[in-house]
């Protein structure tokens, strides 16, 4: 689920300020502005390339970059070199930056070391069949890659179930136990689920919160080329006049200033459960007529995710404890005539497509970043920067508030923006309320081995014709 400055554990969401998963804005650290204006100058006036680049680089979010909020955020230096404006040059001034220390975040650096099949907890008592239903969805989107096509045709003649499975993985992989570049082979587990939500095709009383699709209005420059620094780097905003300015915040979107109108897929009876909605990046969404309608990321408004629960927190009305998504809905519910205000305290913004069932048929789960359907209880998010997408990855950790071991083969089938480092993992829950409990509810910590082809190199995880 791509999403997305969406989708991702709604406790760390809420209390942390982590975006949702898998679609979000990249923040590329860049070793001038300069070059970032190179990239530009093909879309935009050359005369303004400069001033321009580091204005989006602005408007795009000045995020802070912390272990749970992904984007990277602007380097100090380019923040000053976007604020040298030239006299007299007749370009928009630039806005103005935020005093900031953060440094950009280098790529995840991992290391994987030599392990066997013994080293995994509890491995012989897993259901290895689970998880092999899951790696043989993945190979619809892994059978291209000469990396794994070997695994993928194997798979595919494979008995599902328990003993077949296993000798599958233990025929067909070799294990690596996964550690971060200082060594720790321990890190944050958190969860995440698909939604349900009660709504409507028309607005009414009782169903007054619109899911928008993406508007017209909004801008969005990629900026792709051979230079690493800036590939992957997506900037966001609308013209006003000649002069490129931030889109629409989340509240000035919710009273009505930005032209979505004709935009609105569905309406939803509930505000704060369309904000977790945000959160997590896609969902369900069940009519009045009982027809069950998916919904899933299609655009973020580029401005930077700002924790509610945090913010709650720092007002003193709720303990640090308190601040999950169960507890975040209790205060919405004792307190409805405030709930405008403290969701206009995040000024991110997602903007949905309609899923066809085609893509995602009503059965399967959301469509995850490696592009199938997830698995409840078997399909996770990583950082593709340490552990390849598609990768069976064995999970050592516990169950949400407990120290009762949870320990199985996952599948690295999703993304998420929070999703950073290592050793770290998301564990996709489900579909509904149940899921959404224990996603809520779950920040553990963890251990990952990943399970590579045998014949796998570094370098060959690529697709062919």
């Amino acid at each position: 689920m791509a999403a997305v400055d969406g989708m991702r554990n709604v406790t760390r969401a809420a209390t942390d300020g982590a975006s949702v998963r898998g679609a979000s804005v990249r923040m590329a650290e860049s070793k001038s502005a300069a070059m970032i204006a190179d990239r530009i100058r093909a879309k935009i006036d050359a005369g303004c390339a400069a001033l321009l680049a580091a204005s989006l680089v602005l408007l795009a979010g000045c995020a802070d970059d912390r272990s749970t909020q992904p984007r990277l955020a602007a380097s100090v230096a380019e923040r000053g070199a976007a604020c040298n404006t030239t006299p007299n040059s007749g370009c928009p001034p630039c806005p103005a930056c935020p005093p900031s220390a953060q440094k950009p975040q280098p790529a995840a650096s991992a290391t994987l070391t030599p392990a066997s099949f013994t080293d995994l907890p509890n491995w012989r008592d897993d259901d290895h069949a689970a998880a092999l239903v899951a790696f043989q969805r993945g190979c619809r989107a892994l059978e291209r890659r000469a990396a794994w096509r070997s695994a993928c045709t194997q798979a595919a003649n494979v008995a599902v179930d328990r003993h077949s499975a296993q000798a599958f993985f233990e025929s067909q992989f070799q294990v690596f136990r996964v550690a971060s570049s200082d060594g720790a082979t321990s890190g944050l587990v958190t969860g995440y689920y698909e939604p349900i939500l009660r709504g409507s095709r028309k607005r009414s009383g009782a169903f007054a919160h619109p899911v928008y699709a993406a508007p017209d209005d909004l801008i969005s420059v990629e900026l792709a080329g051979s230079q690493p620094e800036v590939a992957g780097l997506r900037l966001r905003g609308r013209l006003e006049g000649r002069r490129l300015v931030p889109y629409h915040t989340r509240g000035d979107i919710d009273q009505g200033k930005a032209p979505l109108q004709g935009k609105e897929l569905v309406f939803i009876d509930d505000p704060i459960e369309l904000f977790f909605l945000h959160v997590q990046g896609s969902g369900r969404v069940r009519l009045e007529s009982g027809e069950m309608v998916r919904v899933g990321y299609a655009d973020q408004n580029g401005h930077p995710y700002r924790s509610i629960g945090r913010s709650l927190i720092d007002r003193g009305e709720l303990l640090p404890e308190q601040a999950s998504m169960q507890g975040i809905q209790a205060w919405a519910r004792a307190n409805p005539g405030r709930v405008a205000e403290l969701l206009s305290q995040n000024p991110s913004y997602i903007f949905f497509r309609e899923v066809p069932t085609s893509e995602a048929p009503p059965d399967t789960g959301p469509q995850g970043s490696l592009g199938v359907p997830l698995t409840a209880g078997r399909s996770m998010a990583v950082d593709a920067r340490s552990v390849p997408l598609g990768a069976p990855v064995y999970l050592a950790t516990t169950y949400p508030n407990t120290s009762r071991a949870l320990e199985r083969l996952m599948v690295a089938q999703d993304t998420g923006s929070a999703i950073r480092g290592a050793v770290r993992g998301d564990f996709y829950w489900g579909s509904g309320p149940e899921a959404g409990r224990e996603a809520g509810r779950m920040r553990q910590q963890g251990r990952m081995w990943v399970l590579l082809p045998r014949d796998y190199t570094p370098g060959n995880d690529t697709r062919t014709p």
